[in-house]
Parts: structure tokens; sequence; C-alpha cells
């Protein structure tokens, strides 16, 4: 068999085949700019919630292991570097709580980490570091404040801090941040972070039905520049990295500028805290344009889940989809200046919890405690892809 130019088919085929790659490797060549940097990668991770720690706990020893392993191994896991550790009760507890429960204890003295900390979160957190090979850095999230401290007296609903900067209730709960970092330091873990609130627009709406506080970006200002950051170089924790905000990018840059641009609080805040939901609202270039802004100030993604919304199945079993949004996330975030990437819970129940306000959501390991198995979701091997 011959073509028609005359040639032997297999010569005529190796012909074909040499110049398409030659027209492949020339639309394929990457050129580096070695005179443009972009940001420094600082990990990717989840959170050690309670409602994770129970998960796990629920399991055999053995396979207890296994599940952190999964995450923190470098030989049989994903290898994550960050944990993010509420201070307090969060949704994903079975009850509402915070460590100063005591009325008009503004000293503090009366200040304990509970029994989901010495029993749950601590060593699920020691087992992990445990097991890593990398250094895992962890940072604290406040969910509210005490209800004594707090306009509508209740860890729920539309609600802040009592007064304002400088008075005994925004002194008493900067000393809050400090006896955690200070308790969880006498158990024998250190925190790289924290973040000053978890998302600070839900304490301004109306019934919100879980743990909350309110801040408008000036009353965070005000406050960091008066008592949280005095107080934490005061007590020796000048060096732990803060943050702000920790809540959607739909803030940005607005919120940055306004704490930013004054350099009392700016001194002490290291870094700026985004959550992925409502994205659809603020495009991926905000991200970039708040780094324009305030270049000198790190941005990472501090939380992230599936089957959060209304009218949304909270687990679904095998969802490549869910595990695609993750990815584009990610790449998203990373194109646009992010330094790592938090998902929420590292593993929850067939339900989704447990979650005291009944907020269920997806996670990338779910854990079925009557069989004692847990199940890796697409999810997990997305993130995997990126830690």
């Amino acid at each position: 068999m011959a073509t028609r130019e005359g040639l032997p088919a297999y010569l005529f085929c190796v012909y074909i085949a040499f110049v398409s790659s030659y027209f492949i490797l020339q639309e394929n060549v990457w050129v580096v700019n070695r005179n443009v940097t972009y940001q420094k990668i600082k990990g990717f991770g989840g959170a050690f919630t309670d409602a994770a720690a129970i998960n796990i706990l629920s399991l055999s020893k053995p396979t207890q292991d296994k599940i952190i392993a999964a995450y923190f191994s470098p030989t049989e896991g994903i290898e994550y570097t960050i944990g993010r550790v509420p201070m307090g009760g969060s949704d994903f507890s079975t009850r509402e709580y915070t460590y100063a429960d005591s009325p008009q204890d503004f000293q503090m003295d009366k200040f304990a980490l509970a029994e989901e900390d010495l029993k749950c979160k601590i060593p699920v957190i020691k087992q992990a570091l445990s097991l890593s090979s990398r250094n895992v850095s962890l940072f604290g999230s406040p969910w509210s404040a005490p209800g004594w401290m707090k306009t509508d007296n209740s860890l729920t609903g539309k609600g802040s801090l009592i007064g304002q900067a400088g008075d005994k209730y925004h002194k008493a709960w900067a000393l809050y941040f400090a006896k955690f970092l200070e308790e969880y330091k006498k158990q024998g873990l250190e925190f790289w972070g924290l973040t000053a609130q978890n998302e600070p627009s839900d304490g301004r709406i109306s019934h919100f039905s879980f743990n909350c506080m309110g801040w408008t970006a000036e009353s965070q200002r005000d406050w960091i520049a008066a008592d949280l950051g005095p107080t934490l170089e005061e007590r020796g924790h000048g060096d732990v990295s803060l943050m702000i905000l920790d809540d959607n990018r739909i803030w940005l840059p607005g919120w940055a500028n306004t704490v930013l641009q004054n350099a009392t609080a700016a001194k002490y805040v290291k870094g700026i805290g985004v959550h992925w939901y409502l994205n659809w609202v603020a495009p991926p270039l905000t991200l970039s344009k708040t780094h324009e802004l305030h270049p000198d100030y790190f941005l990472l993604a501090t939380e992230a889940c599936s089957g959060s919304f209304p009218l949304e199945k909270h687990v679904v079993m095998g969802s490549w989809d869910r595990g695609e949004e993750y990815t584009h996330d990610i790449i998203q975030n990373l194109k646009n200046w992010v330094v790592g990437w938090v998902d929420w819970n590292l593993a929850l129940n067939g339900t989704g919890g447990p979650n005291w306000a009944k907020n269920f959501v997806d996670a990338p390991i779910i854990v079925d405690a009557k069989k004692d198995e847990f199940y890796k979701q697409p999810m997990f091997y997305h993130l995997g892809h990126f830690s």
C-alpha cells in the first residue's frame, strides 16, 4: 500500500507524526521570567473541629491511626501542613460553650479548656503532629465570646461585644486569646496563627442560627489596635500570625483597606483570611486587587466545604463534582496570590455532623462508626494533588 505521494504508508505515518510533534512542541513553549516572583506557598490542611475529633475517636484505635495517617503521614497520606482549631465551641460541636462562661470574669481567672479540647481535639492534634514529617502550622479561630460579654447575651443571633475598643469587655476578650494560646502550650501545642473572628458578618444578621459575633471592619481595626495587638505582644505572643477578616471575599478589598490603613492596627496583623462561600458574587481578581493594595500581608483561604447551602444534599458519597469544585477554587486562589487553602471539618459522619445547630455539610472523609470504617471522598483525592 502507498499514499498518493508515492511514499510507503508506514513512512507517511512517521512523517505525519514528526510534523505533528513539531507543531505541538512549538505551541507548548514555556517561558520562565525569573524577575517576577509570586507567593510562597504556606500549605494545605483542614480543621480539628469538635465534630471531626469526635468522629475520629468513635473508631477503633487502629482505624483512628489510619484516618489520621491518611491526612498527615508522608508515606500513607496527603501530608497536610496546616490545622485550624476552633477557640471554644462552634456549630460543629455537640453543645454551645466557651472557655469563660462565668459572668463578669474580666480577668479570665476561671478560663479553662473544655472536655472537648482535653479529651478530643488535643489527642487527635498530637497524633497528627507525631505522624507528620513536616511542620504543621496550627491557627485558632473564635466563633463567639461568652454570652455575658455580648450585646444580645447569647452565643447566637445578632450581637457584638458590649462597649467599645479599650474598655473592660474588649480587653477581656483580648485576654481570652492569650489565655487560649497559653493553655494549649501547657498541653504541649503551640500556634502559628490566629484569626480575629470567624465570619464577623454572621453576627450582624438577626436570628443567626449558630455561634457567631458581629464586627465591622472599623470595630475590628480599633479592637486590634487598642486591645488584641498590645495584649498578645505584652504576653509574649507577638510572633503569632494574626489574620483579619476570616470571611467571604465579598468584603475585600474594603475590609483590608479599613484595617490596614491604620498604622497601629496594621503593625499587629500578618495576613488576611478568606472563605469560599459566595464566591460567585466576587471574582477571583478581588484577591489580586487586595494583594496589590497590601502586598506585605499574606492571603490564606481559611475555610471551605460543600453541601452547606439550603436545598443542597449535605453529604454526597462519591461526588467527583464536589472534588472538581475544590480543585477549581484552589487553582483560582493560587493564581491570585493566596498562599494556602484550608478545608473545613477533617471528618464527619454520614449525616454531615455532629452539629448542634443541624448545620450539616460534607467532608473529604466520612466516618461510619458502627462499621468501624471511613470513606475517602473525591474531595480528599483532589486535595491530595495539591497538599
